[in-house]
């Protein structure tokens, strides 16, 4: 957005004396306006190809495929095994102990080939034949403590202990058990250790712990001495499994969790994260580019820091009016981010991968470093997810663009009415939900899971037999009247808003010049420039400078005659200001201050471009080509 100061007056000040001059000034100056926005336009696509590479250089079709076999050996029990031994099966302390002796000892140690030919393997285990176990796996659970809850003084006689569900204060660190070995004591874990957040609670990263030993027969051994000792007590509130592999043909990690949650009100709840990362990078020769790509990237957001830096100084407050200038604030603190998740995470793994792998019987706690990796995935996508988005910024002299966000800019206070007034009664809706149906039907047992559930009934993806079944008088009252009011009320009112704001546009944009026309002939007279320097094409005089200058001179006065068309009747200033705001780009010279910046970087692209055009410069004189190109106005006053 331009200050009021430069919309108010023209870029370039036309002389008084003569017509001429006139002509030739705005003819200059909107050719300029033309090639500053195809400039930032050609560099930002660059840095977006370079972030696009980057990003889809770090994620692969390879990843997929190792979760789904390893999701499909430790969650999927066999055909031939019985299917209460599966870990999705599991409801109760039996049928953890009944999968932890059975299907996970079997996914762990793979000590024999198809034909039951025994592996020397040097005491390690390859999963699947190819996924080397790293160390050990381990198993934690944490417990709370007894009488953390409050039991009602009419039934002390029938109960005398009480656990709650699991909170970080009722949390249990005593010794229990045999008290004389690591498993029956509590062990603190590291304070960067990320805490796990799960069905039903948010749990810490210490607990009590052990590891399987590298023989499936001693580990075999240790699960059922445990079962026996009763590890798990009425305490007990979750259990992790944790372990690790790697595939050398991939050169991925496979980090593994695997969690059965024992809630307060009895019974058990599963849930497993499988996460296959790149955690060693930086080797073959792709990798090396991809670090260049890196590099690069660095550099765009370093330019790019200063050029908001520059603008920030001229414009001061008018700055953070624009919508696209906090845009690109947005872009950069991600930016800023991720570079510096990544950092972090590439010296975390240079420096704890020797000190994990160096004792096999030991569990080597890959999942902190799987955890930053994600974090890092995570932050890339949100930031070529923004970096998409600005593209509009910079195809604004495209009319159906300039439409779209006149649209959305003229009705934002309508829409912002509207959304209060649909999300009080949405919201209202989704209370009557939770409390009415919450206890019986899963998809409104919690109030977060109502919302999601109503705008599946917008799409159309709705079971209402279970609704009826829960409460046959209220739950089609509920569902009949939320179909009404929401979707055929509120939504075609949405869509009428935004129906009547666009033909208002499209109607004041009918009587505003295209300037997609300037554009295509800016990209013929540049290409024609190149080749002349290049000199693989001969100059052309411009024969006809007069018609150039009268063509200029009628697109203006065409122009000015449109916006003082819009300045008339009911709304002209909210008209007028939309058309102002469709300029090409600001003429103002402070706003193109940052743009300079980038010149370099345009060089560079352009001679890798056009250097192997200049390489035939050399070939016969028959191999020239010539290329037919109008002239510019601004070669005629040469």
């Amino acid at each position: 957005m331009e200050p009021p100061a430069a919309r108010q007056r023209p870029a370039v000040e036309p002389r008084r004396s003569g017509n001429g001059a006139a002509k030739a000034g705005g003819s200059c100056t909107r050719e300029v306006e033309l090639k500053t926005t195809l400039r930032e336009l050609v560099i930002y696509i660059i840095f977006l190809t370079d972030l696009c590479i980057l990003t889809f250089g770090m994620v692969s079709t390879d990843m997929f495929y190792l979760n789904k076999v390893m999701s499909h050996l430790f969650l999927e029990p066999s055909s031939s095994e019985d299917n209460r031994s599966g870990f999705r099966s599991i409801g109760s302390r039996a049928d953890f102990w009944r999968f932890a002796e059975g299907p996970l000892l079997d996914g762990l140690y793979w000590d024999k080939w198809y034909n039951n030919m025994t592996l020397t393997l040097q005491n390690n285990s390859h999963i699947y034949y190819e996924n080397l176990l790293l160390g050990v796996a381990q198993i934690r659970q944490l417990k709370v403590r007894n009488n953390t809850c409050s039991i009602y003084p009419y039934f002390h006689t029938f109960l005398e202990d009480c656990y709650s569900e699991y909170r970080y204060g009722a949390e249990d660190r005593s010794d229990f058990g045999l008290s004389n070995e690591s498993e029956w004591k509590y062990s603190s874990a590291s304070s960067l250790s990320p805490w796990y957040w799960g069905s039903m609670g948010l749990y810490s990263s210490g607990g009590y712990m052990f590891t399987l030993p590298k023989s499936k027969q001693e580990s075999m051994e240790k699960l059922v001495f445990l079962r026996e000792n009763s590890w798990l007590t009425r305490g007990t509130r979750v259990v992790f499994i944790d372990f690790s592999t790697y595939n050398a043909n991939i050169n991925l990690f496979c980090i593994i969790r695997l969690v059965v949650e024992f809630p307060a009100t009895g019974g058990a709840l599963t849930s497993s994260h499988i996460y296959s990362v790149k955690l060693l990078r930086y080797i073959t020769y792709y990798d090396y580019f991809l670090a260049s790509c890196e590099i690069t990237f660095c550099l765009f957001i370093i330019t790019f820091i200063i050029q908001e830096a520059i603008k920030m100084v001229k414009l001061k407050k008018e700055y953070f009016r624009s919508a696209w200038n906090w845009l690109d604030l947005l872009l950069l603190v991600v930016s800023i981010l991720a570079i510096a998740f990544n950092i972090y995470r590439t010296v975390e793994v240079s420096l704890l991968m020797e000190e994990l792998l160096s004792d096999a019987h030991v569990y080597p706690d890959f999942y902190f470093l799987a955890f930053w990796q994600v974090l890092y995935n995570n932050m890339i996508a949100v930031n070529i997810f923004f970096a998409w988005i600005k593209i509009f910024k910079y195809v604004s002299f495209n009319k159906t663009m300039m439409q779209l966000s006149s649209t959305l800019s003229r009705c934002a206070k309508d829409i912002i009415g509207f959304a209060i007034m649909f999300f009080i009664i949405f919201f209202a809706y989704a209370q009557l939900g939770y409390l009415v149906f919450g206890s019986q039907v899963e998809e409104f047992s919690t109030f977060q899971n109502c919302i999601f559930t109503q705008f599946r009934i917008v799409l159309g993806d709705f079971n209402f037999e279970t609704v009826e079944a829960a409460n046959r008088i209220l739950g089609p009252i509920y569902f009949i009247t939320f179909v009404f009011f929401v979707f055929f009320v509120l939504l075609n009112m949405f869509l009428a808003i935004i129906n009547d704001t666009y033909s208002e546009v499209k109607a004041d944009f009918e009587v505003i010049p295209s300037q997609e026309v300037q554009i295509r002939d800016l990209f013929t007279q540049s290409c024609s420039k190149a080749l002349v320097k290049l000199k693989l094409k001969k100059p052309e005089m411009d024969t006809n400078p007069a018609d150039e200058s009268l063509e200029s001179k009628e697109f203006l006065a065409t122009k000015r005659k449109d916006i003082s068309k819009l300045s008339t009747g009911d709304g002209a200033n909210e008209k007028r200001k939309d058309v102002i705001r469709g300029k090409v780009i600001p003429s103002h010279p402070e706003e193109r201050a940052g743009a300079c910046l980038l010149s370099p970087l345009l060089s560079l692209s352009f001679l890798l471009v056009f250097l192997p055009i200049y390489l035939r410069c050399h070939a016969p004189a028959s191999r020239v080509f010539t290329f037919r190109s109008s002239s510019v106005p601004c070669q005629a006053l040469g």
